[in-house]
């Protein structure tokens, strides 16, 4: 599974973060997961990959991780948990060949996920008609995580 990063909020409600920060956020977020593993990728998109035992989680409970994990980044940082921006974890399985010959990129039967942090979800997923580019695939190819209103889970 590879991650991007859509960081669609003003700085000064979270800061953006480096793509190390990023790959951090996974490696400590799923660190007591030892079935989990994470990398740095060197890609301009792609930045995290995520390596799972399929029989253990699925894709979405990776996402609903993911999803977890950004948000305990955001209030380590001192964000207030009731101000965070809206995280979406949109992930699909590539089902066209590969547009790269770099080893970091998505391959065909691989998970691409896109990790965002924005202030409205439903107005970001109407920009990117997401419904509209869903609705054609199957439901085991693709999957949405929607984290709102965060409490603190660290």
């Amino acid at each position: 599974m590879l991650l991007s990063h859509n960081f669609d909020v003003p700085s000064d409600i979270v800061p953006a973060i480096s793509r190390e920060e990023f790959a951090e956020v996974f490696r400590i977020g799923l660190g007591d997961r030892p079935s989990c593993l994470t990398r740095l990728v060197n890609h301009p998109h792609w930045t995290v990959e995520i390596l799972f035992d399929c029989h253990q989680f699925s894709p979405n409970q990776i996402g609903e991780f993911c999803a977890e994990a950004l948000a305990n980044k955001r209030i380590s940082q001192g964000a207030d948990p009731k101000s965070l921006p809206e995280i979406l974890i949109l992930g699909g399985i590539k089902t066209t060949p590969p547009t790269s010959d770099s080893p970091d990129a998505l391959q065909t039967g691989d998970w691409g996920v896109d990790v965002v942090e924005t202030l409205v979800g439903e107005t970001f997923l109407k920009g990117i008609a997401w419904e509209t580019t869903i609705a054609s695939k199957s439901l085991d190819t693709i999957f949405k995580v929607e984290l709102k209103d965060i409490q603190s889970s660290c």
